[in-house]
């Protein structure tokens, strides 16, 4: 299945302690269907110290359900997915504004 919301994109969140807030995706694992958003799910980690890190407490950012995330469009409003074809290439269209998400 084709995915809806790829790295990079500005979500924001629809449920959880973090609803209502925006950022980017990192990264996307689309085999447990969650993904990691920058500054949102944050929990605290102890790490050991390296050579190349301090250690200590660090906040990580934690997986998040791709259920409980929706792509911001060009207005900044929440929108669903949805994909059309264009010429020979299938693209991901906006369903609010119909606006083409990747050109």
């Amino acid at each position: 299945m084709a995915a809806k919301l790829r790295k990079g994109d500005k979500v924001v969140v629809l449920a959880g302690k973090d609803k209502g807030k925006e950022g980017t995706i990192t990264s996307v694992n689309p085999s447990s269907g969650k993904a990691i958003v920058d500054g949102i799910n944050m929990a605290i980690r102890a790490t050991r110290q390296s050579q190349t890190s301090q250690g200590g407490r660090i906040p990580k950012a934690m997986p998040i359900q791709l259920s409980n995330l929706a792509l911001l469009d060009a207005n900044g409003k929440p929108t669903r997915v949805g994909f059309k074809i264009d010429g020979d290439k299938k693209v991901r269209v906006a369903k609010t504004t119909g606006d083409v998400i990747d050109a």
